[in-house]
């Protein structure tokens, strides 16, 4: 059931919706990616330490995923998806307010704010996102890869927005970097308008949920959704990321600095062209099995993809560096568009939000600790040891995703 009924928004004005929540998710993220590129070499300039740093990105980061359980369960209680989504991109308005201050403490209280804004607004946003979608017709995969595709042209356009202010303040050191930050509010102002756009055209398409028991409030959540959410957080245990590569490819001497970063805007640029195909995908698999568990086989790809990366990451070669980074982006074109919308599909409206949060949630620890267990590895073993690590917990993930598959077939067979 899609918890959700039929109303007066459908077809154009769906498609207005969710192309608007991809404006304002291409803007959100032009402001904290363009901010993260510039935070780390601001902090080291006006004299915090590399332990306080990584102190406070490692708070940061737990907050965000932390508040995503708080967010996703309040906004199913209260059915208040929308002050969620508002406060938490209003939080942004701290990313020019960094240009205002060059004292290190207040800016760093600025950073946590902001992970605390994207940890408030995620499951709301994306239980919204999918209703618009069931209700319009246009099915969740496409939606989430339009956000996804639009999202990654934010990604990019941050960090060159900030590298552009730099050359246009015509100013070295900190003043530069307030620039940096004050040139942002624009895209806040941008922001803001989409946002309101957004929330006009929701209200006027009348999208309503169903009334629901205190049953439905309150049920637990599905036997399926913990299967998937086991085999999505495997995956991206399991995922050798950009940051590690890069980091192999610069203490082996074997790309420049300037090569490295080019090869992170390949992987985003080939993440958002996958999102749309790969979303549409998810949806015609749907349509052809009449099911809305049918796109869950385009997942089938994602662990063994994700199995060619440290082989081809930490190879030793420019080619497998790239290649490496192309299937980088594949993988979390699928992570960020397939998996979204997979929530979508297996959990009724109204646990949604408190779906989105768990899982979240889940997903950021397996992320952690995949990362840590990777760096570790790296350090004290050697790049071919992380090899063995990613086929054992990829087979572990292909192994959950057999027996998952098995039981929903099971489960409609019996339905």
């Amino acid at each position: 059931m899609t918890g959700v009924s039929k109303g007066r928004g459908k077809g154009i004005s769906a498609i207005q919706i969710i192309v608007l929540f991809g404006i304002i998710s291409l803007f959100g993220d032009m402001l904290y990616e363009g901010a993260r590129s510039a935070n780390g070499q601001y902090l080291e300039l006006l004299g915090v330490s590399a332990t306080m740093l990584g102190l406070v990105y490692g708070l940061g980061e737990f907050l965000g995923y932390f508040l995503r359980l708080v967010s996703g369960y309040l906004s199913d209680k209260t059915g208040k998806q929308w002050t969620f989504i508002i406060f938490g991109y209003a939080t942004l308005i701290v990313v020019p307010m960094m240009g205002l201050t060059s004292n290190w403490q207040i800016i760093m209280v600025l950073i946590l704010l902001e992970r605390v804004g994207k940890g408030l607004r995620s499951p709301p946003k994306d239980t919204i996102l999918s209703q618009v979608a069931e209700n319009g017709g246009t099915g969740t995969g496409r939606a989430f890869g339009i956000l996804e595709a639009l999202d990654q042209v934010g990604a990019l356009s941050g960090p060159l927005i900030f590298s552009i202010a730099f050359y246009a303040s015509g100013e070295q050191g900190i003043t530069q970097y307030q620039t940096g930050y004050l040139f942002l509010s624009i895209a806040f102002a941008l922001l803001v308008a989409a946002l309101y756009l957004a929330f006009r055209k929701y209200r006027d398409c009348d999208f309503k949920a169903e009334p629901s028991s205190a049953f439905a409030k309150n049920e637990p959540l599905m036997r399926h959704f913990w299967m998937f959410t086991l085999f999505a957080s495997l995956t991206i245990m399991g995922l050798a990321n950009f940051s590690l590569i890069g980091y192999y490819l610069k203490a082996e001497g074997i790309m420049p600095d300037q090569q490295i970063v080019l090869l992170y805007a390949l992987a985003m640029l080939v993440d958002a062209a996958v999102a749309l195909l790969i979303g549409n995908l998810y949806d015609k698999l749907k349509e052809k099995t009449g099911s809305k568990t049918g796109g869950i086989m385009s997942l089938a790809f994602i662990p063994v993809v994700t199995l060619t990366i440290p082989f081809l990451g930490f190879g030793g070669t420019v080619i497998g560096a790239a290649v490496a980074m192309i299937m980088f982006g594949i993988v979390m074109g699928a992570h960020e568009t397939i998996i979204r919308s997979s929530i979508a599909d297996i959990t009724s409206f109204h646990k949604r939000g408190t779906a989105y949060g768990v899982f979240y949630t889940a997903y950021g620890l397996a992320f952690l600790a995949g990362s840590a267990a990777m760096g570790s590895i790296y350090d004290n073993f050697g790049v071919s040891h992380i090899a063995t690590m990613v086929i054992v917990i990829e087979l572990l993930a292909i192994a959950v995703f057999i027996w998952m598959v098995s039981d929903m077939k099971r489960s409609a067979a019996t339905a």
